[in-house]
């Protein structure tokens, strides 16, 4: 089975909406589109070239693409010849064609045409951005990795990474890195169900109950 990898830039307050400038998502009346530019530095360039210098294939929900669409044709250095080879499904509800090189459009039950993509063999799925498809994601309970972007800022609203109907699971910290600047790039993995427990004081037993008496009086 494919691992499925999920990486996305965040606020501190968990909002993923529109990171890279005016015009992304205005939706909800969102006003705080490109929070994350001017947080970028060489050492995010570095980490971000390691996660897409193996082989990969893309899952892009149809914001994403078409940003992505717009943009990376156009570039000529390794990351660009990188995303435009590299193999695109295009989950959406309204495109009838995807034109970018090497794309796919995913239509029906995405959860389920995603299952399927899954278990075929392959390179590793990623998503990035795609905060509709993400949720969609989350539900089906489809994603390996999350490879988390925190920035030390606070928005307050929009769209959220963890909304409503996330699954509650346990997952596994793999590892840690550090920009410049303060954002902490975070790797997750799944680690199956919520671990529960209490730090109430347990009820003593009566013999111990008796036994601090005994100490008590002595």
């Amino acid at each position: 089975m494919r691992k499925l990898a999920v990486s996305t830039f965040l606020t501190l307050d968990g909002v993923m909406q529109a990171p890279g400038g005016p015009g992304e998502d205005p939706s909800g009346g969102f006003t705080h589109e490109g929070w994350s530019v001017n947080y970028w530095d060489d050492r995010m360039g570095q980490i971000m070239g390691e996660f897409m210098s193996k082989p990969y294939d893309l899952l892009l929900g149809r914001k994403t693409y078409e940003i992505f669409a717009a943009y990376w044709p156009f570039v000529t250095d390794g990351s660009g010849d990188s995303l435009n080879s590299a193999k695109k499904y295009v989950a959406s509800r309204t495109l009838d064609t995807v034109e970018w090189n090497n794309s796919t459009l995913i239509k029906g039950d995405v959860g389920e045409q995603v299952a399927a993509l899954k278990d075929q063999s392959g390179a590793e799925i990623q998503v990035h951005g795609s905060s509709q498809l993400i949720q969609t994601l989350i539900k089906h309970d489809l994603i390996d990795e999350y490879r988390l972007w925190i920035f030390p800022v606070l928005l307050g609203s929009g769209k959220r990474l963890f909304a409503d109907g996330t699954i509650p699971a346990g997952l596994k910290l793999l590892e840690t890195k550090t920009s410049s600047t303060g954002v902490v790039i975070a790797t997750y993995e799944r680690a199956g169900e919520v671990k529960y427990g209490s730090f109430a004081l347990e009820e003593p037993t009566e013999a111990e109950v008796e036994r601090r008496q005994h100490l008590a009086d002595q």
